[in-house]
């Protein structure tokens, strides 16, 4: 049996020990607590790796705090546009939703796209039609209104700018993709990204959360990758699909990998933010070149830990 591993993230970025109050800390610390004990509970009992990562993205698509599901930002337009993926490891299916308004947890949707299509990627009107033909779940305008996210939204519109996340000042970066990578007991591994993108961005704009190869990646011979950060430079240097190449084709370990890709690659090109990752023997790493990313990873060998600075 293997060791059993669950590693989430919750965004990364302009994350400073100093800009947080102490409530605010306990309540992201508490979601990512809350969505890690979702997934690794579901392993704990045999679950597979695939139910692991969709329920702990679930859990962080419910908290609002989060910039994905019901805590997705404004688009240019005052719309909420959410991307989303997923891929099992064992089987190399995957599925993946864009520009999708209205749905209460993308991540579902996705793994129907999976599961019940013969496509990976359904955009816009598509997916919505999609999902109401499979029954998932919807919510009004008013489930994902949040006055914080209002109004940063406020403050960029008439500019032709767009801000990541929490913060509206560019220069001051947060990028609020959430995610997960898990390896079950069998060790078949998966990986699942979600994401509402950025403030005041323009509409139909696409990330890398559901861009497969990009910001998600899931194969049991290498690895199980969730990205975050800037989503058109993981885009361009093929993220998470790179870090699965240099562990097939040049023998590297987990964290080896990730770290070429994030130090290096992704930094050459100004690439800012970070990954979780897992291996089919369970090995889990977290690896950002930002200030900050939220983070957590619990495994059957005993290993648990959330953390938020660097």
């Amino acid at each position: 049996m293997a060791a059993y591993t669950l590693t989430i993230h919750g965004g990364a970025g302009t994350i400073l020990r100093e800009d947080m109050t102490p409530e605010l800390e306990a309540a992201y610390t508490r979601g990512l607590q809350e969505a890690l004990d979702a997934g690794y509970t579901l392993l704990d009992k045999g679950g597979t790796a695939l139910d692991a990562v969709l329920a702990a993205t679930r859990s962080l698509e419910d908290c609002i705090l989060f910039n994905a599901g019901r805590g997705s930002v404004f688009a240019n337009d005052g719309s909420q546009e959410m991307d989303a993926s997923v891929m099992d490891g064992k089987t190399l299916m995957a599925g993946a939703v864009a520009a999708v308004r209205h749905i209460r947890n993308p991540v579902d949707l996705a793994y129907t796209v999976m599961t019940q299509s013969q496509h990976v990627l359904l955009i816009g009107k598509g997916a919505e039609d999609f999902a109401a033909l499979h029954e998932i779940k919807t919510e009004p305008d008013e489930y994902f209104f949040s006055p914080f996210r209002y109004e940063q939204w406020k403050k960029m519109q008439g500019t032709n700018e767009a801000a990541l996340d929490h913060n509206v000042k560019v220069t001051d970066k947060k990028f609020g993709t959430v995610g997960a990578a898990a390896c079950d007991m069998h060790g078949n591994i998966a990986a699942a990204t979600s994401t509402g993108g950025m403030t005041n961005k323009q509409w139909g704009r696409v990330g890398d959360s559901s861009v497969i190869g990009a910001g998600t990646y899931a194969n049991n011979k290498t690895c199980a990758i969730s990205c975050t950060g800037h989503g058109e430079m993981f885009i361009r240097a093929v993220t998470a699909y790179d870090v699965s190449c240099l562990m097939e084709y040049k023998g590297l370990s987990l964290q080896e990998a990730m770290e070429i890709v994030v130090y290096d690659k992704l930094m050459k090109i100004d690439g800012e933010g970070g990954m979780v990752g897992v291996d089919a023997k369970g090995n889990a790493a977290m690896v950002f070149n930002s200030e900050g990313m939220y983070r957590g990873m619990r495994s059957s060998t005993k290993i648990s830990e959330i953390k938020i600075y660097k």
